[in-house]
């Protein structure tokens, strides 16, 4: 009786443990999508001028700069939850994106604050890439520490899954406001409303992390590096972060092409109403959703690699064909239709790739490793994503141009699943040297 009920109640504190994890990637990830989804609106607010698309470029830049930040987040702040735990990283983090929040939501836009308005939002973007860069790291090292060892793809992907909730909730927000308010409401002040919404649910998000539990593997480690010697460790494996890195590329320019681009692309290029961008862009939240602990938990069945090398040559067959048959022939169906398949496909690929990451580091970076890895992807390929679309289609006059940065961003992750078994054995290879060495010394003496 005593066990029936002991396993009746593991489900219900795993499903806690998640939510309660991942209650702060949800934040990171709406604050970060909203920004997206009113560029156009900030780029008025805060860079106005006479070329609507150099406003747009420069908001997306800035979009993009957050990025920039990451990598030093993810050193810093990697660092810390390496050396200090796994829970109160997560709490730091949580309240560094939220200043950043506050400050893009409060700051008078250009008209009155002049040069200084788009200096502090810059400022607040960065602050908030600071603390992104290592957010989704500490999340799905927690995550994948406290899982049971045959559900680890299952529970890492609630990571990932839990940044679709907030598309779903900014998609939905934006479709009330643009419901409620006029287009010229919502360019006026409208678009702060998100940023606000973000503000007042950080108490509750506060409330929930600080109930976590340390994980028990952080917890049992009688040694904690400190930054130094996490330093020198992630310096040493250097190599297997780049590899990292271009596996996460695939995740990360595939995500920020089919959500924070698709309002943008949508509006400007597609010339689709708003509500038919927000409309899309929900429905691509709603299946990324269902698919990732989908295959996630499929991940725990068949293997990780199997299912990145599928997706990823799946990618560089199918993704630039969807955009020219789009373009071709742009509808709301058609722009649905596309952005689902891209959906399928980035959640195939990432239910997989995200636990495969924190399983490939060692337990002593795993965190700043993981961290490092995703935030130069990000900051590199992943955050520029909707610049570098609107620049090449801008520049070729060629609506499916997105497609060919897709189709790159799939052949890095091919490149990186590919390396990183080599490289793990090659450092397993060092490892056991000194130790094979030692031995013959000890018996030759």
């Amino acid at each position: 009786m005593n066990s029936m009920s002991a396993s009746a109640k593991l489900p219900q504190r795993g499903a806690k443990t998640i939510f309660s994890v991942t209650s702060g990637n949800f934040l990171e990830m709406y604050d970060f999508m909203v920004f997206g989804y009113y560029a156009t609106a900030i780029a008025k607010t805060f860079f106005p001028g006479t070329n609507p698309f150099a406003s747009l470029m420069l908001t997306l830049m800035t979009f993009g700069a957050g990025f920039l930040m990451r990598p030093l987040g993810a050193i810093v702040l990697g660092a810390y939850i390496d050396h200090h735990g796994r829970r109160k990283g997560l709490l730091l983090t949580l309240g560094l994106m939220a200043l950043g929040t506050l400050t893009i939501a409060c700051i008078p836009g250009y008209a009155t604050l002049g040069i200084a308005a788009p200096i502090l939002i810059l400022l607040g973007r960065l602050l908030q890439g600071f603390s992104a860069g290592v957010e989704l790291g500490g999340v799905s090292v927690y995550l994948a520490e406290v899982a049971p060892k045959n559900r680890k793809g299952f529970y890492v992907s609630w990571q990932s899954g839990s940044q679709q909730v907030a598309v779903i909730f900014a998609a939905l927000l934006g479709l009330m406001l643009n419901h409620l308010l006029s287009r010229d409401q919502v360019t006026e002040w409208g678009w702060r409303i998100p940023f606000v919404v973000g503000c007042l649910i950080v108490p509750f998000l506060f409330w929930i992390r600080r109930m976590l539990e340390e994980t028990e593997a952080f917890s049992k480690r009688t040694h904690h590096p400190s930054m130094k010697e996490i330093m020198r460790s992630v310096a040493g494996h250097w190599a297997l972060v780049l590899a990292g890195m271009l596996i996460v590329v695939t995740t990360t320019v595939m995500f920020y092409m089919i959500t924070a681009f698709t309002p943008t692309f949508g509006k400007t290029v597609l010339m689709m109403s708003d509500r038919q961008s927000f409309l899309v862009t929900m429905a691509v939240g709603i299946s990324n959703l269902f698919w990732l602990p989908v295959m996630g938990a499929f991940s725990d069945r068949v293997g990780r690699r199997p299912l990145l090398l599928f997706f990823t040559l799946l990618m560089v067959f199918t993704a630039w064909p969807s955009l020219r048959w789009l373009v071709k022939d742009a509808s709301f169906d058609h722009l649905l239709e596309v952005e689902l398949w891209l959906s399928f496909m980035y959640a195939g690929y990432n239910g997989a790739m995200v636990v495969y990451l924190t399983e490939v580091m060692p337990v002593q970076l795993r965190a700043s490793g993981f961290s490092m890895a995703y935030s130069l992807a990000t900051a590199l390929f992943g955050g520029f994503t909707p610049a570098v679309c609107s620049y090449l289609i801008h520049v070729t006059g060629d609506k499916s141009m997105p497609g060919v940065w897709l189709t790159l961003s799939a052949l890095c992750g091919l490149a990186g699943a590919l390396m990183i078994p080599r490289l793990l054995k090659q450092y397993q290879a060092e490892q056991a040297a000194p130790a094979v060495n030692a031995l013959h010394t000890g018996s030759g003496g």
